[in-house]
C-alpha cells in the first residue's frame, strides 16, 4: 500500500498514492477546485459525500463524488462543468 499511482485529469498526469481518494490525489497535487458551477469553481466542501461540490466524471461515469471514490492507477478523470 502507498505505492505511487497515476491518474489522468483532463489529459494531464497527476501522481498520488494507492489508497487515496480522487479528491485526496487532486488536493495533494495542489488542485483545490475542479468543478465549474454557476457561482464559481468547486472542489471538496464536506469531504464525506453529502454535498455535490466534488463531482467528477471517472472512466466515462458522470457524477462520481471525488471524496468517496478511491483513485485507481490509470483512472481517467474529467472535470464537470455545470
Amino acid at each position: 500500500m502507498n505505492d505511487p499511482i497515476t491518474i489522468i485529469v483532463d489529459d494531464e498526469q497527476v501522481i498520488g498514492r494507492d489508497g487515496q481518494t480522487i479528491a485526496g490525489v487532486l488536493l495533494g497535487a495542489g488542485c483545490v477546485a475542479w468543478r465549474g458551477a454557476q457561482h464559481g469553481e468547486r472542489g471538496v466542501f464536506c469531504g464525506i459525500g453529502i454535498c455535490h461540490d466534488c463531482l467528477v466524471t471517472v472512466n466515462g461515469v458522470e457524477g462520481v463524488r471525488a471524496c468517496q471514490r478511491q483513485a485507481v492507477d490509470g483512472d481517467l478523470v474529467e472535470r464537470e462543468v455545470r
